[in-house]
């Protein structure tokens, strides 16, 4: 855990370094799921004896991270600094520069080595996964499936013009407002039973950390603050669509 806390220290202070050059702290959210990989693989390599649990944390972790990034970074990149930060940056002009060292990217840090603290613990080798891993892993790939097919039809979505300032209620947006914010909520519930079958009970606070964070910080409740300014027919789309876990739409 060691190995990880410093692998999350250094990845947060280059990033913060290279924000400061580029003056965009929204690169943080670029490295997010990059931090995970690294974090995984950080792990396995100061653990000798690998096991297909120990192979089985680190691909799923790497695969779901490394999409994550990827992703991110093609919808973001050369689209300048987000509002979210440029609303921190007004606030404290001459010193966000040293303020989001603290505030952004050292607490983002922290968060990332606690929510991925199933993805360290439960690196235990052993010569055998058991039904409880498969469990995980299928919580996993209906997270990713969520995830990346989510992302994929709001892209194509806002990529044509004449939906722009209309709603994305189509595909699995029908069944929730936020299946990318769910497909996150599956993976790191299935990451989790995946280290509570090597015995990592404990580590259920990064998932219930990564729940709270989704629900009631970072994901709806951020997103959903405003967006009924800015997208026509969304408190239409609000009553008849679930908000987090999918379900069949209220027509």
């Amino acid at each position: 855990m060691l190995a990880a806390a410093l692998t999350v220290a250094g990845l947060m202070l280059v990033t913060w370094l290279l924000s400061v050059v580029l003056k965009d702290a929204s690169i943080v959210d670029l490295v997010w799921g990059l931090g995970f990989v690294l974090v995984a693989w950080a792990t396995f390599l100061t653990i000798g004896d690998p096991g297909p649990r120990r192979w089985l944390l680190v691909g799923l972790t790497s695969i779901w991270g490394l999409r994550l990034s990827g992703y991110l970074t093609w919808r973001n990149v050369g689209k300048g600094e987000d509002y979210r930060y440029q609303e921190m940056r007004k606030k404290a002009p001459d010193i966000f520069w040293i303020k989001s060292l603290f505030t952004v990217f050292l607490l983002q840090g922290v968060l990332m080595w606690v929510v991925s603290l199933p993805v360290q613990a439960g690196q235990v080798p052993e010569p055998s996964l058991e039904w409880l891993d498969w469990v995980g892993v299928a919580a996993w790939a209906v997270g990713i499936f969520f995830e990346a097919v989510g992302d994929s039809q709001l892209a194509r979505f806002k990529a044509d013009p004449a939906n722009k300032g209309k709603v994305m209620d189509d595909g699995l947006w029908r069944y929730t407002r936020h299946p990318n914010y769910f497909g996150d909520f599956m993976v790191w519930w299935g990451l989790y039973l995946i280290a509570l079958s090597a015995g990592a009970w404990w580590t259920v606070i990064g998932p219930a950390l990564m729940t709270f964070l989704l629900l009631r910080v970072s994901g709806v409740a951020l997103l959903e603050k405003t967006i009924s300014s800015r997208r026509e027919g969304y408190e239409e789309y609000v009553r008849r669509t679930n908000a987090f876990f999918p379900g069949p739409p209220k027509d």
